[in-house]
């Protein structure tokens, strides 16, 4: 059903199954902040990740329809249904 997934798509989506910052995923995958920037990217282009923001006033992650990424410190991320499907080889 889905493409095969890189090594490093596969490492970041193991790393996302909850929010997570970016920082915590660099430390869970084993290649280098720019290339874990790019694949971040494409795996939010695929539909695979969604960036998320923290309301304060809510008090919880939201997603984020604006997304800046030459700032990739500023969001978490989470892998999607489709991400997780892929991710699990389904």
């Amino acid at each position: 059903m889905n493409e095969k997934l890189s090594d490093i798509e596969y490492e970041i989506l193991d790393a996302i199954y909850f929010v997570e910052p970016f920082d915590k995923i660099l430390s869970e995958c084993s290649a280098p902040a720019n290339i874990v920037a790019d694949v971040l990217k494409q795996l939010i282009h695929k539909k695979y990740v969604v960036a998320m923001r923290f309301d304060e006033e809510e008090q919880e992650y939201v997603r984020s329809f604006i997304y800046d990424t030459d700032n990739m410190h500023a969001y978490a991320y989470l892998a999607t249904k489709e991400g997780l499907l892929a991710h699990n080889g389904i």
